[in-house]
């Protein structure tokens, strides 16, 4: 039913950004700046959550990594998290955009500077004010195998507890929450495809089926059903080097 009424709204948005409208209803039309200025204004951890996610929209978007406009979403993020450490979607994105962040700076620098672990910490509390939370259910799985990827199975469970057994339930348990949502099952796709391609090779393909079939619910969903059609037409024709080249782009590597 929401994303019924939430399709609807949106087919009835003009082009232009409208005064009255929410800073949801802004994000999830595609005017990120508006979006971000009618969230800041809110001056809640809803406002500046939005707020923070259109930033992160909006770094996706750009044709090159951008740390700047990551550590601007970081920036909205960490006010969403200081304003109520219990609203969930603060911690996801300030989740994410840590990780974005690491990915520019590579593991030595973002383990000194401690980024991996505050990442885990805010999904943790994300999952245990919001246990069902999709977003933050399929971050703390990339996380998981992200970290195994980088370190191996030993060093990743020595050092930050993480193990690609667990990574793997929590994208079954984010799928589980949200079967219909394109971003969930582009992000598990993503983690899967620059981790181990060929042993995930059919859970790689399935995710990419859905998130680029299913109705997406924002312009940024559409930007990712979009970027899953790109990935699928790879993997059906077997090209491995640019698949794989591809996905590193996508993930927001330099």
């Amino acid at each position: 039913m929401r994303r019924a009424v939430l399709a609807l709204s949106l087919w009835a948005l003009p082009l232009g950004a409208q005064a009255g409208d929410s800073p949801y209803v802004l994000y999830a039309s595609g005017h990120y700046e508006d979006a971000i200025k009618a969230g800041e204004a809110a001056q809640d951890a809803p406002g500046l959550a939005i707020a923070a996610r259109a930033a992160l929209a909006e770094a996706m978007l750009r044709p090159q990594p951008c740390m700047e406009c990551l550590e601007r979403a970081e920036g909205f993020a960490s006010r969403a998290v200081e304003a109520d450490p219990r609203y969930a979607d603060g911690e996801v994105w300030l989740a994410a955009a840590l990780g974005y962040e690491t990915r520019l700076t590579g593991p030595v620098q973002a383990r000194l500077e401690g980024k991996p672990a505050r990442a885990k910490a805010a999904l943790d509390m994300a999952l245990q004010y919001d246990p069902a939370n999709p977003y933050a259910l399929a971050a703390l799985g990339g996380w998981h195998i992200e970290i195994v990827r980088l370190g191996g199975g030993f060093l990743a469970r020595l050092i930050y507890g993480a193990e690609e057994a667990e990574g793997i339930a929590l994208f079954d348990r984010a799928a589980k929450a949200a079967p219909g949502n394109v971003a969930v099952h582009y992000q598990i796709a993503l983690s899967l495809a620059g981790y181990d391609r060929a042993r995930f090779h059919d859970r790689i393909r399935s995710q990419l089926v859905a998130a680029a079939t299913d109705p997406p619910a924002t312009a940024y969903e559409r930007f990712m059903a979009g970027r899953a059609g790109e990935l699928l037409a790879l993997l059906k024709a077997g090209d491995d080097a640019a698949f794989a080249q591809m996905v590193h782009r996508f993930q927001g590597y330099p």
